[in-house]
């Protein structure tokens, strides 16, 4: 993995509801931390020209609401477990996938000589290889009925729905056996921001 000057770049993985940009935004009370959130620029980057015309070409008219590209219709297309859904995902990700990854590099170089830790957050981290960026790998572990609370209370998701999600990404127990370090979820969220915050602190020092 990469060495970027004293900065010390963490990539956290975690199941759908996880908790994983809480604990993230937590460690601010323990360190000069930034958040690279790829999943906000992978909305930011649907809105690029030249990623409307990859995923016109891709995937037709029925995905656009007016000029702009609707992420609901697009979902269905790609999340899913069937033969269909995951070719039509792997046409999506060649389209934006390269347009994620230029604009996360682009941040990183931004910010590196101005804070200590820097925080990746990438649902499709594994999958994109991006992995490369990070200087080591946290898992958040939640469990199912908590992470299931919390995407049905804060995007109003099935047990269905999260399991069609999750399906499209590389299974928890891959995330898990490849991470350095794995935070445990199950009680307070100042509990889980005190581990990882022990296990940053023993990586910076």
């Amino acid at each position: 993995m990469s060495t970027r000057n004293k900065t010390l770049v963490v990539g956290i993985l975690g199941g759908i509801g996880s908790g994983k940009s809480a604990v993230s935004r937590g460690l601010s009370n323990h360190f000069k931390t930034s958040l690279i959130d790829a999943d906000q620029v992978g909305h930011e980057v649907l809105g690029f020209p030249i990623v409307k015309v990859g995923i016109r070409q891709a995937f037709g008219d029925d995905v656009f609401d007016g000029p702009e590209i609707c992420r609901k219709s697009l979902a269905q297309k790609v999340f899913g477990s069937e033969p269909h859904h995951q070719q039509a995902l792997i046409e999506l990700e060649k389209i934006v996938h390269p347009e994620i990854r230029r604009q996360v590099e682009s941040q990183l170089a931004d910010i590196a000589s101005e804070t200590d830790v820097v925080i990746l957050d990438a649902a499709v981290m594994l999958e994109a290889g991006w992995d490369d960026l990070c200087d080591t790998i946290v898992f958040v572990d939640t469990p199912f009925e908590t992470r299931l609370r919390r995407v049905e209370e804060n995007r109003g998701w099935t047990a269905d729905e999260l399991r069609r999600r999750e399906a499209s990404q590389v299974s928890l127990d891959d995330k898990r056996a490849i991470a350095e370090f794995i935070v445990d979820n199950s009680e307070s969220l100042e509990n889980a921001i005190q581990q990882l915050a022990s296990f940053i602190d023993k990586r910076l020092h």
